[in-house]
């Protein structure tokens, strides 16, 4: 199952700063319909890092836009959705 309905939000700091800290889930960022990188934690915290670029697979492959999904079971839910979408940039699960 893919991230619950939702409009993507573009990843931007002005989008990544609105958002409300101490939310903890996952997170699937993307480019054109593929998904970059599916990762967990402080979902404001977490999308902050890679804006600022902390991982450099993420920053070479410019993703536009991602989504979230807040939830306390982040392990399993990371889990399923690399498996799921295939990000470019997970080299494992969890």
């Amino acid at each position: 199952m893919t991230f619950p309905p939702q409009n993507p939000m573009e990843f931007t700091r002005p989008t990544v700063v609105a958002l409300r800290p101490n939310q903890f889930g996952v997170y699937g960022l993307f480019r054109q319909g593929l998904a970059v990188y599916v990762g967990k934690g402080d979902i404001r915290q977490r999308l902050l890092d890679h804006l600022e670029g902390d991982n450099s697979c993420i920053t070479s492959q410019a993703p536009t836009h991602f989504l979230i999904e807040v939830t306390s079971d982040m392990d399993a839910r990371e889990r399923q959705l690399i498996l799921e979408l295939q990000p470019f940039c997970n080299l494992r699960v969890g």
